[in-house]
């Protein structure tokens, strides 16, 4: 089976041979990219999207990376349908470890006697990372999947009566089908 793999919505590839200890960077997505983000994360709209960060080099040729978003989210309310503007702070914390050993991670996730971390480090990929898919994933998981208004809520109807004496809504027909 041959599935075309998409791109991610944001790619940022740093050499690990180029990283620099101790320094913050930050990544801000192009109009392009914003408005990939936006229309796939089904967004009204999308602020100040800035990941400042910082990488490191550990043992075993592994990179740890540390950062923060704060971008301005306003997405639609599934009550009153309307813009809801919020602030998101998401501190992200990932781990980038070489092919072979998180192919050896997956062997030994088998084993139902090793214990596995909880989160499943990135690839490094011919000496490569890629920041962007962090970026996105981590705002994607943030997000409110059900956002609300504060004081907004919904008020379910059965059905009223119709002015004929008879009750409206789905239910009430099937019954009306039922009995006819």
């Amino acid at each position: 089976m041959d599935e075309a793999i998409e791109a991610p919505p944001l790619s940022r590839k740093q050499r690990v041979t180029d990283i620099q200890e101790n320094v913050e960077l930050r990544i801000e997505p192009t109009p392009a990219e914003l408005a990939e983000i936006v229309a796939l994360l089904d967004l009204v709209a999308l602020d100040g999207l800035a990941f400042t960060y910082r990488l490191h080099r550990t043992a075993g040729g592994r990179v740890l990376l540390t950062g923060r978003l704060r971008p301005r989210v306003t997405q639609t309310c599934v009550v009153t349908l309307e813009p809801l503007e919020s602030v998101v702070d998401i501190p992200v914390e990932d781990e980038f470890w070489p092919t072979p050993q998180i192919e050896e991670l997956a062997r030994e996730a088998t084993d139902p006697d090793t214990t596995v971390p909880l989160d499943w480090p990135d690839a490094i990929v011919e000496g490569v990372i890629d920041l962007g898919p962090v970026v996105y994933e981590s705002l994607a998981t943030a997000l409110d999947p059900y956002p609300k208004k504060p004081g907004a809520s919904f008020q379910w109807s059965q059905g009223a009566d119709d002015g004929e004496g008879q009750e409206s809504g789905p239910f009430a027909a099937l019954k009306r089908l039922k009995d006819s």
